[in-house]
């Protein structure tokens, strides 16, 4: 099944866009009928033959003929034993690919199936010779072998070629108890597994309407008119006066440290562009504020960390950078407050500065 289905597959770059059409079809495959014995030892050969019509791209129709072999057995008794049967079907089919689509094109197609039918069987000598006691199996033939059919199945359907395509076909039968030549007062189930070829005819397309022809009239060109050039009186621009504005500038940084690390041992080059900023604009107010990773530690000892690391960092911008201790203000949030997503992270220092510069505008 798994490599008919990569056949299947295969057609994709060939499929059709039908509104209906009919076809004949072809189908072999395997059979197994339940009952009491090993599954592997009633696998048996079965063939199909059919003839069908779609009378939308959604609903079609079959007649639907399945005969060969079919297989029974007594597990205890270790002995088994085939018959031949046919079953014709009238089978209604519904294309799920083109009921939930818009367009009818598909690589493939999902159809699914079920019907009425009847059965009939013949050929069950394998049972008479094992000469089984009667109130064993009671042989269900001696007067009617005919008996009725449920089926309901799944198709998977694709083209090969336009009049051609390929199927793989899974169906459950449901058979009298008289099916397997042995009655106990229960329907048999049949399921069966076919690799089908079918050759379609009758096709009928969606039609679509030729595109309209549209003629192009040309009109004549009108007469250029020349119009006199209009005046322009040239008027004069009023002097603007140069004002001298103050504009806020801001800096955001982050300085990051090692797990119980609150101070910076070396000069930072965030710390310098703090320091530069300060020193170039007037009016400068800095905030720092601590962090502690929630990850380690506690509430307390995390609390010290944050605050020594702000604290920590005034000093060094005072004593390093020789910046104004009265411009720095410090806070801690401990690990109270966790500004980034990564833990690591948050052992750091915040910093907020603002400051304003001179600019001229002219008005």
């Amino acid at each position: 099944m798994t490599a008919a289905f990569a056949v299947l597959l295969a057609g994709a770059a060939s499929a059709q866009e039908l509104k209906s059409y009919s076809y004949i079809e072809v189908q072999g495959g395997a059979q197994l009928t339940s009952t009491n014995a090993p599954m592997d030892k009633l696998i048996t050969p079965t063939a199909a033959l059919s003839f069908g019509h779609y009378f939308t791209p959604v609903v079609g129709a079959r007649l639907h003929v399945n005969a060969w072999q079919s297989k029974s057995g007594f597990k205890a008794l270790d002995q088994y034993y085939k018959w031949k049967y046919v079953t014709p079907d009238l089978d209604l089919m519904i294309n799920l690919s083109n009921l939930f689509s818009k367009s009818t094109s598909h690589a493939l197609n999902v159809i699914l199936l079920g019907g009425v039918g009847l059965n009939y069987a013949w050929d069950n000598d394998e049972l008479k010779d094992l000469n089984l006691a009667p109130e064993l199996t009671p042989l269900a033939w001696d007067k009617n072998r005919l008996n009725h059919n449920l089926r309901a199945g799944l198709r998977l359907e694709t083209n090969v070629t336009k009049p051609f395509g390929l199927s793989l076909e899974v169906n459950a039968n449901s058979i009298d108890d008289r099916f397997n030549s042995k009655t106990n007062d229960a329907d048999d189930w049949q399921f069966t597994a076919m690799l089908g070829l079918n050759f379609r005819f009758g096709h009928k397309y969606r039609k679509s309407e030729p595109a309209p022809v549209v003629r192009e009239v040309v009109q004549p060109e009108p007469e250029k008119v020349v119009e006199p050039a209009p005046v322009v009186e040239e008027k004069k621009q009023p002097e603007k006066k140069a004002v001298v504005k103050q504009e806020t500038v801001k800096l955001h940084k982050v300085i990051h440290y090692a797990i119980r690390v609150s101070a910076n041992e070396t000069p930072s080059a965030i710390m310098k562009e703090v320091a530069d900023f300060m020193k170039q604009y007037k009016n400068v107010k800095v905030q720092a504020v601590g962090y502690a990773d929630k990850g380690t530690g506690n509430a307390e000892i995390n609390k010290m960390y944050a605050k020594k690391r702000a604290d920590q960092f005034k000093q060094d911008m005072v004593n390093r950078y020789g910046v104004s201790g009265a411009a720095i203000t410090t806070d801690s949030k401990g690990d109270t407050v966790q500004p980034f997503a990564e833990n690591d992270k948050n052992r750091c220092v915040i910093i907020d500065a603002e400051g304003t510069k001179e600019v001229t505008v002219y008005e």
